[in-house]
């Protein structure tokens, strides 16, 4: 069961929520694939890691085939190729699709590995924990966290995946293979804002789906009116609460140090499994 946590923006609680769940969870796997600025390996601070380069393929022309018709360079929308002199590769802006190897007439292109970032694993208690991470520089982490999903799991283990922020195609990436979507949201105008655009995406890619509240304290929620009206199913409801505050700017899953915490997190992950069981039983 992979089950993929969304926000529209950094700092709503995507991580608090993700980590918690693996947590409380009786086998899990955390998968961080916000590849850009990783930050669940500081609250489960993992044991017995070990750490994989991820690579790409990168063009390399042999100048010599090389007749300057253009054709590679017109093909390239990202602008990694250029005609001057000769033909020129800007290996920092190559996303590495393969275009000008193929499309080349005179087979003028080879291609060699460049290393882009690092997939970090490792234990703590009853998860194991998977981080993806990007070097700087790099245009974009889709690859790793291709590669982070190809985790295998077994069927008794639940798999967190804590999403990037917003709505981009690293985002995409990492729910194409999750059964279910967890759309975190803050109680406010801007928080509806952002949640209109996750919710808009999973609508896009047909996952199942519901709403986390979080930061909620009394009075008006903008959040839960826009599920109200567009019929969206909350599954919980996290407080304005100092001591998770606190716990959590501490680096530390609440969900291991407060026995109120824990039962909040084990009531909206049997929450979050009985919405997936029940839209498998649907869909079959």
């Amino acid at each position: 069961m992979k089950i993929a946590v969304l926000s529209g923006k950094g700092g709503t609680g995507k991580t608090l929520v993700s980590v918690n769940l693996a947590a409380v969870a009786e086998k899990a796997n955390y998968l961080d694939c916000d590849v850009e600025e990783p930050n669940g390996h500081l609250f489960f601070k993992p044991v017995n890691v070990d750490t994989k380069e991820v690579t790409v393929k990168i063009p390399v022309v042999d100048q010599e085939k090389c007749t300057g018709c253009k054709i590679c360079v017109d093909f390239c929308r990202f602008n990694a190729l250029a005609y001057t002199t000769e033909l020129v590769v800007f290996e920092d802006i190559c996303h590495s699709c393969g275009g000008c190897t193929l499309l080349c007439p005179e087979q003028a292109f080879t291609e060699k590995d460049r290393v882009i970032g690092k997939i970090e694993k490792g234990h703590s208690e009853n998860v194991a924990i998977f981080s993806g991470i990007l070097k700087i520089g790099v245009p974009t982490g889709v690859p790793i966290i291709a590669e982070l999903l190809q985790e295998q799991t077994t069927a008794d283990e639940i798999t967190v995946i804590d999403c990037p922020p917003g709505s981009a195609c690293i985002v995409m990436e990492s729910i194409k293979d999750a059964d279910y979507c967890v759309l975190v949201a803050e109680p406010t105008l801007f928080g509806v804002h952002n949640l209109e655009m996750v919710y808009d995406l999973v609508k896009l890619f047909n996952k199942p789906h519901g709403v986390l509240l979080n930061k909620c304290f009394g009075g008006k929620n903008p959040s839960e009116e826009f599920c109200s009206e567009k019929d969206i199913k909350i599954l919980g409801r996290i407080p304005f609460d100092f001591e998770l505050g606190k716990l959590n700017a501490d680096a530390k899953i609440v969900a291991r140090e407060s026995d109120r915490y824990h039962r909040l997190f084990v009531e909206i992950l049997a929450e979050i499994v009985k919405e997936v069981r029940h839209e498998a039983t649907f869909d079959s």
